[in-house]
């Protein structure tokens, strides 16, 4: 494997996992960076399967006394199944849609312009959500109804469009449900887990005639950076909604949306087309 690919590889991974959990859309910057570095061809899709499944394996070690506990007492225990329940109905609205409509979508909406559109409007609701009186009705994830699950799940599936941000979507949708700030996070990542394993392997069976033994390497890259910057990421996520709200990811992502489209309609990037 030449030394370019593995610094794509690199690059790529670092971006996935510095961005699954944010509410910036890890989609549109991976659709925007793969651009950039030439790397948005159908390996490359393939590639973002594996950074993927690094991001989220990230969450279950950080979770993994968590997640263990809720196995362990899926047969016994009314919390681990009340848990397990929610997190099974959260995950269906985005599913089901995803099958119906996912083709679709990556067909039309998979580019930089559309990406950058997504992300100014995905900020305008943040900085909404933000201004409005933050009732907390839920203190913590193991106190969430099948209910409170459903809503964030219906969150969820505005993030098929991308440049929304599933987390984002999970996130902001918990707070107007009345979560409060940490639960609603650590919701997002949890979902994240059978979100991110379904998608990838979906994606993984429609493209494994693509699969090469030759890009072990670069996949292995990707797949460790996307793991180690996702751990860190969502150690210094839980630190920050502690004390403050997501008012800067939302000027982040109108600046990095307005940069886009400035870079497309003037020449100054060869974006795809779209």
């Amino acid at each position: 494997m030449d030394l370019p690919a593995l610094l794509k590889a690199l690059l790529l991974g670092v971006v996935e996992g510095l961005t699954e959990f944010l509410p910036i859309s890890s989609t549109g910057h991976l659709i925007l960076a793969g651009d950039l570095l030439g790397f948005n061809d159908d390996k490359g899709k393939v590639f973002e399967i594996a950074i993927q499944t690094g991001a989220m394996l990230s969450v279950v070690w950080e979770y993994r006394r968590r997640f263990a506990g809720v196995v362990a007492g899926l047969l016994s225990q009314p919390a681990a199944q009340r848990f397990a329940l929610n997190i099974v109905i959260a995950f269906m609205p985005a599913a089901i849609l995803g099958l119906q409509l996912g083709n679709r979508i990556k067909a039309t909406l998979f580019k930089p312009v559309p990406v950058a559109i997504a992300f100014i409007v995905g900020a305008l609701v943040i900085l909404w959500a933000e201004r409005r009186e933050h009732t907390v009705r839920v203190e913590a994830v193991d106190d969430m109804t099948w209910k409170d699950a459903l809503k964030v799940g219906i969150a969820q599936a505005f993030a098929l469009i991308p440049g929304t941000s599933r987390s984002g979507a999970t996130i902001i949708g918990g707070l107007l449900f009345g979560l409060s700030r940490r639960a609603a996070t650590e919701f997002s990542f949890f979902l994240a887990v059978p979100t991110l394993v379904a998608a990838g392997a979906y994606d993984l069976y429609k493209n494994r005639a693509l699969l090469d033994a030759h890009d072990a390497g670069m996949f292995s890259v990707g797949f460790v950076a996307a793991f180690v910057s996702a751990f860190l990421c969502i150690r210094w996520l839980l630190r920050y909604v502690a004390r403050h709200d997501f008012t800067l990811f939302a000027w982040y992502r109108i600046a990095f949306g307005v940069i886009v489209l400035i870079t497309a309609y003037t020449g100054l990037v060869s974006w795809s087309a779209g």
